[in-house]
């Protein structure tokens, strides 16, 4: 007899439990769940150096681009004046030789009336006398070689004038698309900039507080550069007051009976005065230069809301009387080049091998300057991006 029992299916649940298949498929879930969770961020982000880095050198494409863009602005603007007065020449001269054609026309038509025009032969039958026709004929021939001379020499005028306003315009063009180049060049970088700013802005608290106490360690190293440097300038300046001193007295005792020794004197304060009056621009310099602290930074400006680097140090020199280049690469050269450990208040501080940046020294180490994009005028140490980012520094005055 057949057994009546149902055989037991396989792969199903059976009191609550699941199958071996099963199992093994959710621990494996459970697995994935657990990666997935624990999963780090993408290596492919960049550490908080490496925004740091970026950032900064952004910020130095950027002044250097500034420059360039200023340099090539001003060519631009003073191209621009030599081909309006090309253009104002060639209307002039346009207008002279308009008038002197005007001139041979009238002049050809008194030939004309005169009977200049017709042949030769009757010219001489119907003149009064023959002597008339040879004086008359004579005088033309005079008149019309002056005036072609001068026809032709207008139309040779104009030709080279026109000449050099293709040269000219076409030198305009150049530095018109040159110009843009420039503009397009910054555009790229502010778009860098707003790209590592957007990183900066993307840092955890704990990044910022990192990066934050960087930038203080930098700030610190570049106190105390500078008041090393405060040290070594008084050191030396005292030095230099000694030995003066000691030499005056020595001048002193040596010719105190000597009325020549007043003149002396007279000598030394007269070899002051130019010193003294350097002094007085430097100053002028520093307190126009102190009273724009707090303005913006503003690729291209020369103020008076706002700056970029050179256009500070030139508005600062010329409330002094002073007059600089526009641009970092022409300031660096409007002066006397002297150590940095001779610098004097007034003086410009150059940085970066492609001398694209520059600040107004006050003394102690410490400068005035238009820093970067996003910043203001301030004062800083000069040795704010390290001692080996100084160009030279040099005395305009």
């Amino acid at each position: 007899m057949a057994s009546h029992r149902k055989s037991r299916p396989t792969g199903t649940r059976v009191g609550g439990i699941r199958t071996p298949a099963l199992a093994t498929a959710a621990l494996t879930s459970v697995a994935l769940l657990s990666q997935t969770a624990n999963a780090t961020p993408s290596d492919d982000r960049p550490t908080l150096e490496e925004v740091e880095k970026k950032v900064d050198d952004l910020y130095r494409q950027a002044g250097s681009a500034t420059e360039k863009y200023n340099a090539a602005k001003e060519k631009t603007s003073k191209q621009r004046k030599k081909v309006d007065g090309l253009l104002d020449d060639v209307a002039k001269r346009t207008q002279k030789l308009n008038d002197a054609r005007e001139e041979l026309g009238s002049f050809a038509s008194a030939q004309y009336r005169t009977g200049a025009a017709v042949p030769e032969t009757a010219t001489l039958l119907l003149a009064d006398s023959p002597q008339d026709y040879f004086d008359q004929n004579q005088l033309m021939d005079r008149l019309t070689g002056r005036q072609k001379s001068a026809v032709d020499d207008y139309v040779a005028q104009q030709s080279e004038t026109m000449k050099k306003r293709r040269e000219a315009t076409e030198s305009l063009e150049t530095l018109t698309e040159s110009q843009n180049d420039l503009k397009t060049a910054k555009s790229t970088v502010q778009k860098k900039l707003a790209t590592a700013r957007k990183l900066l802005s993307e840092l955890t608290a704990e990044e910022k507080a990192r990066l934050a106490a960087i930038e203080k360690k930098k700030q610190q190293e570049a106190a105390r550069k500078a008041a090393e440097l405060a040290k070594q300038q008084a050191e030396e300046a005292a030095e230099r007051k000694r030995q003066e001193e000691a030499a005056q007295q020595q001048e002193s005792g040596s010719g105190s009976a000597d009325t020549s020794g007043g003149a002396g004197s007279s000598d030394s304060s007269g070899s002051s005065t130019p010193g003294t009056s350097a002094g007085t621009k430097a100053g002028k310099a520093i307190a126009f230069a102190r009273a724009q602290i707090g303005k913006p930074y503003v690729w291209g400006a020369t103020g008076p809301d706002s700056y970029d680097c050179s256009g500070l140090t030139q508005a600062a020199w010329k409330a002094a009387g002073v007059t600089l280049p526009r641009v970092t690469y022409d300031q660096v050269n409007a002066g006397t080049t002297v150590p940095v450990s001779q610098a004097q208040p007034g003086d410009l501080v150059f940085f970066y091998d492609d001398i694209s940046h520059v600040g107004l020294y006050i003394g102690d180490g410490m400068m005035i300057h238009a820093p970067k994009p996003g910043a203001y005028v301030r004062e800083e140490s000069i040795f704010y991006d390290g001692e080996s980012s100084i160009y030279s520094v040099v005395r305009p005055a």
